[in-house]
């Protein structure tokens, strides 16, 4: 299962927030590339990145920061926040991303992901897919979709991905444990790896996502509230 230490980017601060709550950021450092040094140091071989403000402002914010990020890590990292066309896809890829993670476009328009599969490959995209109570939430968790997180992953399916990250709103941030059972399911469903985010608290909760079969887990909050050991995590669940 591969792991991924999550750096959430707001006003170029690493930040985390509660169920996707823009006032209630908690920051953690002024400085995210050496918070990207600091995981890759304990053992990351791939990092998930988040700009924020991209994702409520539909506009590449944060760029300098990921740029500093991925010149300071000799490992792959993914971005999300803020993608809404091919050009913003090509955007980050030039600041030296590896794969581009699309949320509100492909809840709203899933031909534009297959457009973007073709043109960049499977390799370069993913979906990602954000729910509350079942449904998939867009525009930086605003607004509430009239479409299933299973409707949506198998749309993706269609159009060519071959990763979603699913994450389940309600969960986020809260360190209350992922929800292992709608993450199983949608990954059987889709037939495609579902990488899971939201809720991730403990040893415990990565073991229950192992044992479940799910394809990789993001981290967050509980690397820096230090309830998670990354160098162990990586050890139990990666390497083995």
């Amino acid at each position: 299962m591969q792991l991924y230490p999550a750096i959430d980017l707001k006003d170029g601060r690493c930040v985390r927030l509660s169920q996707g709550r823009f006032d209630e950021a908690k920051i953690y450092s002024d400085t995210p590339s050496q918070v990207a040094a600091l995981w890759e140091e304990k053992g990351a071989s791939y990092l998930h990145l988040v700009d924020l403000d991209g994702a409520a402002e539909g506009r590449r914010a944060n760029g300098p920061c990921i740029r500093q990020i991925v010149r300071r890590v000799h490992i792959p990292v993914q971005l999300g926040g803020g993608v809404r066309s091919l050009g913003d896809i090509e955007e980050a890829l030039a600041l030296g991303v590896s794969r581009v993670i699309i949320g509100t476009r492909a809840a709203e328009e899933p031909e534009f992901v297959r457009k973007a599969v073709e043109r960049f490959g499977a390799e370069r995209i993913a979906a990602g897919i954000d729910a509350r109570d079942g449904m998939v939430a867009v525009r930086g968790w605003e607004k509430l979709s009239q479409v299933t997180a299973g409707e949506l992953a198998g749309r993706m399916r269609e159009a060519g991905v071959q990763t979603i990250i699913y994450t389940d709103i309600s969960r986020d941030g809260m360190l209350c444990g992922p929800n292992v059972e709608a993450t199983k399911k949608l990954q059987e469903t889709a037939g495609i790896d579902v990488i899971a985010s939201g809720g991730v608290s403990s040893i415990e909760d990565l073991r229950r996502l192992y044992e479940a079969g799910i394809r990789g887990a993001i981290i967050g909050k509980a690397l820096y509230e230090r309830r998670i050991d990354l160098a162990a995590a990586i050890q139990e669940f990666q390497m083995n």
